[in-house]
């Protein structure tokens, strides 16, 4: 906890104590061999979490940050880039796009819902890249076609960028297996690592892209970090050497604990926290079989307002949840479920729920939701 609140935000999220006290450690020079030690373990453990052979590196910025980092490097005025849209931040991802000089082509899609093969497919004709968002986290909607995504963008020859923020490391995406060209993440979601990193992959082909193009940016040119990490080990420019400690230690963990076990760890605080809200009669935003195991967006009721929702779980409860983005604005609250996610947080944070919504006035069946969590979490 921290100030006293459970953070149960899309990210930033909980982050394990050894990892705080990581960052803690004296300073070191960036242009040194104790920094190239750190550096060369990190993006190892990267390698491990991306599921990749290919390069990884780390950049000193917010995931936001990483996205339009990939989309400067490897789109060029003209160029023909296909976004299916279905939440804020695949709006954004069009935007950023758009502001390099692409030729967007936006594939609109229900929020609430992901993008289907079908619906991308008669798109992909003559595309530079396919940008698509993995976890909506707006919507709290998964791309579970993002396989056959990634399939038919190698037919029409296309690239595959993927902003997978609020996802990697807590529900299945093997990037080589899958053929993702350029995958982006972000230190404060599932990693369970503090912000202010963004963490890339980038396949030959993405490679190829990159270094043809003569406007990429100078701070974030990602051929010049690839140059300064096989030469030296080293950053082109100066890192946030806290958080490098801290994500060394955040990979550490997930190395010890196992990529697939954290994986269904993930899988299982989010059945329970859906079974929770199921037996409280709340639904869900996303579809079905749209559901993230990361990011649990559900509906508030129209006779609760959802600010005062949010205030209650924070100010009475101490559980810190956010509200809806864009369309969503109003109508959900967003709990992450990610990062050091146990049975603990998701009964926390159920209890608040449903105490919350009571103090209110709307009345639900506490220890029926409760019950139902724990028998999902394997406790009943």
């Amino acid at each position: 906890m921290a100030n006293g609140l459970l953070i149960m935000l899309p990210g930033p999220t909980n982050v394990p104590d050894r990892v705080l006290r990581a960052m803690s450690k004296p300073l070191i020079g960036h242009r040194g061999p104790e920094f190239r030690e750190l550096h060369e373990r990190i993006i190892e453990n990267a390698r491990y979490a991306f599921q990749t052979e290919g390069d990884v590196l780390v950049l000193t910025c917010s995931g936001t940050g990483g996205v339009a980092c990939a989309i400067e490097n490897a789109i060029t005025p003209g160029d023909k880039v296909v976004v299916p849209v279905f939440g804020v931040f695949s709006e954004r991802i069009a935007e950023t796009a758009r502001r390099v000089g692409a030729d967007v082509v936006e594939v609109p899609i229900r929020w609430g819902s992901a993008p289907r093969a079908e619906q991308v497919a008669g798109a992909l004709e003559g595309a530079k890249a396919l940008c698509v968002v993995y976890n909506e986290t707006s919507t709290g909607a998964t791309a579970r076609e993002l396989a056959k995504l990634c399939e038919l963008a190698k037919e029409a020859e296309a690239l595959v960028i993927v902003d997978a923020v609020s996802i990697l490391g807590g529900d299945e995406l093997p990037v080589d297996k899958w053929g993702v060209d350029i995958c982006i993440t972000g230190s404060q979601k599932c990693l369970a690592c503090p912000p202010g990193l963004a963490l890339l992959s980038i396949s030959e082909d993405a490679w190829e892209a990159i270094r043809a193009n003569p406007r990429r940016p100078f701070y974030f040119d990602l051929v010049r970090a690839r140059e300064f990490y096989e030469e030296r080990r080293e950053t082109p420019f100066t890192p946030a050497i806290p958080l490098f400690y801290a994500l060394d230690e955040a990979l550490k963990i997930i190395r010890e604990e196992g990529l697939e076990a954290r994986i269904e760890r993930h899988r299982t605080c989010a059945r329970a926290f859906y079974a929770g809200l199921a037996a409280f009669g709340l639904e869900p935003y996303p579809e079905p079989e749209w559901r993230s195991n990361t990011v649990i967006t559900v509906r508030v009721p129209s006779d609760v307002d959802v600010e005062a929702l949010r205030r209650a779980m924070k100010e009475q409860y101490g559980v810190l949840v956010a509200g809806g983005m864009g369309k969503t604005k109003g109508l959900v609250i967003r709990i992450g479920c990610m990062g050091a996610i146990t049975a603990r947080e998701v009964l926390i944070t159920l209890s608040a729920l449903g105490a919350s919504l009571s103090s209110l006035g709307h009345e639900v069946e506490m220890g029926e939701g409760l019950e139902a969590a724990r028998r999902e979490l394997g406790l009943a």
